[in-house]
C-alpha cells in the first residue's frame, strides 16, 4: 500500500447503510455453510455474512456485537469497488449524534479501528484495508456542514432519522451544544405504529420495505386501504414533529428550520407548514457526504500527522 489515504464517510443507521454513493439495508446475518450465490456477502475471519435483506433489530449501542463491524467492511468495499480499487490506506469518517458525542465517540472509535489491517473478501473479491485514522463528526451537522455559508446565520436542523430525532441549532456557522437534542422518535417508531394500526384494522401487518416506498415517492404499491393507514400515520408524526420543536421554543412561523435525514421527505410531503423559512435536504446520504466532506478537510491539515507529509 502506498501513502494516499482514501476517506470514505459512513453513515451507521439503523435503517440503512450510507456512503456519497451507496446505500443497503442494515442487515446481516452469518451464514453457516459456505453459500451458493456470493452477492452481498462478506467472508472475514473464515466466516460468511450476508448484508442487506431485514433489518437488524435496534439496541442501546451499536458496539455491542460485531453487526455494525461486518457492516463496515461491506460498505468499504462497495465504496473501494465503485473507486476501482481493492487494497487502500483509509480514513473512516462516521458520526454520532452530537447528545451522546463525548460518552460514546471513543468506543465507537476503538471498535471500527480494532484491526488496523484487515484482509476480507465481499462477493469474492479480495480487499486489504489499512485503517489509517477514524475520526468521528456530529450527525446532523455533518449533513449541511458543505452548505452552512448558504444558510442563514441562525437555523434549527432536524435530522430524523430511522431511530433518533436530532434537534440542532447552529449559529454562526457552530452548533449550539447547550440547545442541541436527541429524541427516540425515529420513523422506526413510526413503522411500528403503522403495523398496530394495519393489526388493529384490517388484521395483517405490511412490510418496511412498502412504507419506504410510500415515504420516496407519496403513494406507492399498496392497496389502498392499507395506503390510507400508512398516510395518515405519516401525517400524524409530522404534526408531532412540529409540537416537538414548538414545546423547544421554535416558531414554526419565523425560526429558520431545516430538515434532513430520512424524515425529510416525510416533512415535506406529510406535513402542514409550508413557507420560505423552511428547507429540505432530502437526499439520504447527505450525512454520509458531509462526514466524507469534514474527513477531507481533517486530512487536508493533518497529512504530516497521517504519514503523508
Amino acid at each position: 500500500m502506498n501513502k494516499h489515504i482514501e476517506v470514505i464517510g459512513i453513515d451507521h443507521g439503523w435503517s440503512g447503510m450510507k456512503t456519497v454513493s451507496q446505500a443497503f439495508t442494515t442487515g446481516v446475518k452469518e451464514i453457516t455453510t459456505e453459500p451458493a450465490f456470493y452477492e452481498d456477502v462478506v467472508e472475514f475471519q473464515g466466516a460468511y455474512y450476508k448484508v442487506g435483506g431485514k433489518r437488524l433489530e435496534v439496541r442501546e449501542l451499536k458496539v455491542e456485537n460485531d453487526n455494525f463491524y461486518i457492516l463496515t467492511l461491506a460498505t468499504v468495499a462497495k465504496e473501494l469497488n465503485r473507486r476501482g480499487m481493492r487494497n487502500a490506506n483509509v480514513l473512516l469518517s462516521v458520526g454520532l449524534p452530537l447528545t451522546r458525542f463525548g460518552a460514546e465517540k471513543q468506543d465507537f472509535i476503538s471498535y471500527l479501528a480494532r484491526d488496523k489491517e484487515v484482509a476480507f473478501r465481499f462477493e469474492k473479491e479480495q480487499y486489504q484495508m489499512k485503517i489509517a485514522r477514524v475520526s468521528v463528526f456530529p450527525q446532523c451537522y455533518a449533513a449541511v456542514a458543505d452548505r452552512l455559508k448558504a444558510l442563514p446565520k441562525r437555523v434549527v436542523v432536524v435530522d430524523i432519522g430511522s431511530w433518533t430525532i436530532d434537534i440542532m441549532p447552529i449559529e454562526n456557522s457552530a452548533p449550539n451544544e447547550a440547545e442541541c437534542i436527541t429524541i427516540k422518535q425515529g420513523l422506526i417508531k413510526c413503522m411500528r405504529t403503522m403495523n398496530e394500526q394495519c393489526v388493529r384494522q384490517l388484521g395483517n401487518e405490511i412490510e418496511e420495505e412498502d412504507i419506504q416506498e410510500v415515504i420516496r415517492t407519496g403513494k406507492g404499491s399498496l392497496p389502498q386501504k392499507y395506503l390510507e393507514i400508512v398516510k395518515d400515520c405519516l401525517r400524524e408524526y409530522a404534526e408531532k414533529v412540529y409540537y416537538t420543536l414548538m414545546e423547544h421554543g421554535y416558531n414554526l412561523d419565523i425560526a429558520e428550520i431545516v430538515f434532513v435525514g430520512g424524515g425529510a421527505r416525510v416533512m415535506k410531503s406529510f406535513g402542514s407548514h409550508r413557507g420560505s423559512n423552511i428547507q429540505y435536504i432530502e437526499d439520504v446520504k447527505a450525512n454520509a457526504k458531509g462526514y466524507e466532506y469534514l474527513g477531507r478537510m481533517y486530512l487536508s491539515t493533518h497529512k504530516k500527522e497521517l504519514g503523508m507529509g
